[in-house]
């Protein structure tokens, strides 16, 4: 016997993704999809597949998660994402795990694919974090974006990770990091708004090998430092030539 396991995933329009999300969960005792407002067949194709489903008007990603861990049926909990799968083998991990836990939440790592390819650079993996745990020992933060788990207790690490189908395109990419862009909005600093990019960009594609992965690794790299300069100045502006010259030149 192990601890009783719900899978939790939060969707809106995800009907392109969501099929493969909850076929992947079904090993567990229940699937809960919180949605907040398809106007696709995300809901239907969730409950013909055995999910219950319910409807949450948006929160936040943190406070989001933090409602479809409330209402699952179990204590202990795997928060999924409709553009993740969880393999055979972290499936098997994780069942073998809930017969005896030694701790109130497990990080797993994420193989991100970009633009049709596995990343294994750019520090992109092994991209661990908290998604198995107890909810009577811990939550999710209540940030707008990049939200955590934050656990009262021990930790420990899944060995197995899990394929997350992260952007096929370079424009679904840019378009998604100038929306956290936005979400996370700092305090306009026109020094960080400069150097910050190219520190960013360095680090991914110099430090973290960012270059081992061709072309993909320049425009993720290239990206996140837009994403940087997004930040601190403001999301409705491109990345300054002077900026891109001085990565390129580096």
């Amino acid at each position: 016997m192990h601890n009783q396991l719900s899978v939790v995933i939060i969707s809106k329009n995800e009907e392109k993704f969501i099929a493969d999300a909850v076929k992947s969960a079904l090993f567990a005792d229940e699937v809960l999809v919180l949605d907040s407002g398809s106007i696709d067949d995300t809901c239907v194709i969730a409950q013909q597949l055995g999910a219950r489903v319910l409807h949450q008007d948006w929160l936040g990603f943190g406070a989001q998660k933090n409602k479809a861990v409330e209402l699952a049926k179990n204590d202990w909990v795997f928060v999924l994402d409709s553009d993740e799968r969880i393999t055979l083998e972290l499936q098997s991990e994780i069942l073998s795990t809930l017969k005896n836990p030694t701790t109130d939440g497990y990080h797993v790592a994420r193989l991100n694919k970009f633009f049709g390819k596995n990343i294994w650079h750019c520090g992109l993996y092994p991209d661990y974090s908290i998604r198995l745990f107890n909810r009577q020992r811990g939550r999710f933060n209540d940030v707008s974006v990049h939200e955590s788990v934050q656990i009262q207790g021990k930790t420990d690490k899944l060995k197995n990770h899990m394929p997350h189908l992260a952007f096929n395109t370079v424009s679904e990419f840019t378009d998604k990091q100038r929306k956290y862009a936005k979400l996370s909005q700092k305090k306009k600093n026109l020094i960080k708004a400069f150097i910050s990019p190219i520190w960013t960009f360095l680090k991914i594609y110099i430090f973290r090998l960012g270059f081992l992965e061709g072309w993909r690794g320049f425009v993720i790299a290239k990206v996140y430092a837009q994403y940087t300069f997004w930040k601190y100045y403001k999301w409705k502006y491109s990345l300054p030539n002077s900026v891109v010259l001085a990565m390129l030149f580096y």
